[in-house]
This record gives structure tokens, C-alpha cells and sequence, in this order.
């Protein structure tokens, strides 16, 4: 389908897009099911699903007071057909991007601008690569890509916004949207993949002796105390489940942050509407949960999200959030498992380097000079870090560890 074929617009929320035809977009794939009615399977990524950025909205976590307002970015056929769409906020402030531009909004205040509302292409408080253009199977992706990218732009001047930033984007796109003119970003996460171990022990084995022993040290002095771990998923996540996980997710948070994301019922919505694609990892000790950590199953990986805890003992972050990911990533036969941001120690625990990217459209010309110029100098530093720290990899030099 041509890009002068498609009507650009924006909605104020998801509930205004049919789920099936958003998970369409969104790397599902349209079945007919038995009552004749159109369903969509799961995208491959679980965070871009109908079923998680609704329960963003309707919960509260997005949307109202907390400078997120949804205005999603859709492109229809002329007979009404949904055939891309880019989930897209109007933001306030630059709170729970994980990609920090809160130096480029000082500056261009301090020299007279207005930095505030911007627009933002991404998942609210989820630091995941995924797909920011979702193109529904059989169009033409590039002409529909293309024609959102125009709309990103357009929006962005028409909501008198100074900038669209789209955030955690695969590198391909990330590339389409730089020979359009948008600036370039890189950072890095840390991340594990699965050589084909048959269990844990294979994995250890591919590491250096070191590091080895101190893996088994660590495990098992983060289980020393009576803690037992539980892996939760599906119908066995339950509201008190729920209700344990998110005590620790607000003390931690608060702790972190000051003010956690995400709402209780955020959770509750999730759990009704895609727990098949919910790990929670629980530690338990003396009867009662104690600490744990949510993670997100996606068709070939394993994404970390929130940890919390109400009791503190050695290196039990490191085996609910870490070696606990691998196992089950071994288990189910996941390639990947990404811990999230940051996180230089994840590297002595078999996660390595990757490149994370972004692409951003800043609409005053002497701010986009300057973050441009900025821009030359971080992507060396980002590239030359990722480079150096790969050296301190914990694998056997005759070991291929995978990553790029």
C-alpha cells in the first residue's frame, strides 16, 4: 500500500483501537476463531501488546496526572483498515524513558525555549528493545514505516511540541528514521544468551574458573537462610501473589525513585489478560514471601523488569533477578534474557554489552545543532565503553559467548 493511500491520525487512548487489529500491527498474526470473530495471537514482543499498554492506561499508571498522556499514532487504509501504528505520549517531563534528556530540556530553557510538552515513542517505564513501528503483516512495510515517520513529525508540530523521541527501537529502524533526518543515539544494556546449555552447570562451564566459584558461592549463600524460590506463572499467579510482589516493588521504589510507576490494579489487569506471559520470581522464607521479581516471556526471551524486597540478605538480588532468568531461560529454550538497564555488575554474571537505540526529531534548528554536535562525541564514548567492557567478560577465551 502507497504511503498517499494511508490517513494519519492520532487517539487518546488504546480503547479507541480494537485489540486484534493493534496486535495485528504489533507482530501477531489475524486467526479467525470458532465463532467466526477476528482474534490476533501475541506479538513476538509482549510490551507493544494491546494487552500491556491498555493495562498501562486503564490503571491509572499512564495517562491523567502523571505527565504521560497517550496520543497514539495510527495509519488506517481509506476503508478504515488498521495498518501501522506507533504507541506515542505527550510528556511533561522526561521521568521513565531510561534514555536521559533532561541536560537538552536545561539548556534549551536556560537559552529561552520551551522543552515541554515533547512527544515520546516508546513503552512507559520499560527500558526493552522492541518495535516502535508496528506494521500489520502483508502491507508495505517501508511506505507504511515511512509515512508514520512524516506523521511523527507532523504531530510533533502540531501539538506545538518541541521534539519526538523514539526510544529502545531495533537497529534497523533506527537506521530509517537517521537517513530521514532524525538525530541518532546509542547506549548499552547488558544481556545473557543461551549457547544451547543443557542446565546451568553447562553455562558455568563455559565461564572461567573464577568466576566459576564465584557464581556458586553466590547462589548459595543467597539461599543460606531457609529462602526457597518459586517460579509463578499463568493461572498460578495469584491476587495475593499480586499483593506480595507489589509491597516489594512500592518499598524498593521508593527507596530508588521516590514515587513508584506503576498502580496496584496495573497489576491485577496484566494478570487477568496475559499471566501466560508473566514469570514472577518469589523468594520465600519462614512461610511468607520475602522478595521477588517480575519478568516478561517473549517468543524467544526472557525480559527482567521490577524487583522489590522487604528483607535484605547477600546476593539475593542476584540470584531472583539474574541466575534465576537463566535457569529458566535454559529450561524453556529462550535465547536471550535482558536484565534491563544499566548494570555494569551483570557482567561477572554472564550478561555482556549490547547496544540499545534511539532517534530524535528536535524541531528548533540551533537545539538540534547543538544535541547533533553532543551526539558525535556520546556515540564514540557509548561505542568505545561497550568495547572495553566486553573485555571483562567472565567466559573462557576458547568459549564463543554470543552478542554482537
Amino acid at each position: 500500500m502507497a504511503s498517499d493511500e494511508l490517513v494519519l491520525k492520532s487517539v487518546s487512548t488504546l480503547s479507541a483501537i480494537p485489540q486484534a487489529a493493534w496486535n495485528a500491527c504489533a507482530g501477531g498474526s489475524d486467526a479467525a476463531t470458532g465463532n467466526g470473530s477476528s482474534a490476533a495471537s501475541a506479538p513476538a514482543n509482549p510490551f507493544v501488546s494491546h494487552e500491556f499498554l491498555s493495562s498501562l492506561e486503564e490503571s491509572g499508571s499512564v495517562g491523567g496526572r502523571t505527565g504521560w498522556q497517550p496520543q497514539h499514532l495510527i495509519a488506517e487504509s481509506k476503508t478504515g483498515v488498521l495498518t501501522g501504528a506507533m504507541p506515542c505520549y505527550v510528556k511533561m517531563h522526561s521521568r521513565g524513558e531510561y534514555v536521559f534528556d533532561a541536560g537538552w530540556a536545561e539548556a534549551y530553557e536556560r537559552a529561552g525555549g520551551q522543552y515541554y510538552p515533547k512527544l515520546q515513542v516508546s513503552v512507559p517505564f520499560t527500558p526493552a528493545t522492541g518495535p516502535r513501528f508496528l506494521v500489520r503483516g502483508g502491507e508495505d512495510e517501508d511506505s507504511v514505516k515511512d509515512a508514520l515517520a512524516k506523521g511523527l513529525v507532523a504531530l510533533t508540530r502540531q501539538l506545538d511540541c518541541s521534539s519526538a523521541h523514539v526510544t529502545f527501537m531495533p537497529e534497523d529502524d533506527y537506521r530509517r528514521l537517521g537517513d530521514m533526518g532524525y538525530l541518532q543515539r546509542t547506549d548499552q544494556q547488558f544481556h545473557w544468551f543461551n549457547a544451547g546449555y543443557a542446565d546451568f552447570d553447562a553455562f558455568l562451564a563455559a565461564l572461567s574458573s573464577r568466576k566459576r566459584k564465584v557464581i556458586r558461592r553466590e547462589r548459595a549463600e543467597a539461599l543460606a537462610n531457609g529462602i526457597t524460590i518459586d517460579h509463578l506463572t499463568g493461572a498460578d499467579i495469584t491476587e495475593a501473589a499480586w499483593d506480595a510482589f507489589f509491597s516489594f516493588y512500592i518499598e524498593t521504589g521508593s527507596r530508588k525513585w521516590g514515587r513508584p510507576y506503576l498502580t496496584r490494579s496495573f497489576y491485577s489487569l496484566i494478570g487477568e489478560r496475559m499471566a501466560d506471559r508473566v514469570l514472577l520470581v518469589m523468594a520465600r522464607r519462614n512461610g511468607r514471601y520475602i522478595a521477588g521479581a517480575i519478568n516478561f516471556i517473549g517468543a524467544d526471551r526472557l525480559y527482567g523488569r521490577n524487583w522489590g524486597a522487604i528483607e535484605h540478605h547477600p546476593f539475593l538480588h542476584f540470584e531472583v533477578c539474574y541466575y534465576q532468568a537463566i535457569d529458566y531461560a535454559i529450561a524453556h529454550r529462550l535465547a536471550v534474557v535482558e536484565a534491563g538497564a544499566q548494570g555494569e555488575h551483570k557482567i561477572a554474571r554472564g550478561y555482556l554489552p549490547q547496544a540499545t537505540y534511539s532517534a530524535h526529531y528536535i524541531a528548533d534548528a540551533g537545539l538540534r545543532r547543538a544535541v547533533a554536535d553532543y551526539l558525535v562525541r556520546e556515540r564514540a564514548y557509548v561505542k568505545a565503553a561497550g568495547e572495553e567492557l566486553a573485555d571483562y567478560a567472565p567466559f573462557r577465551k576458547d568459549v564463543s559467548a554470543g552478542g554482537t
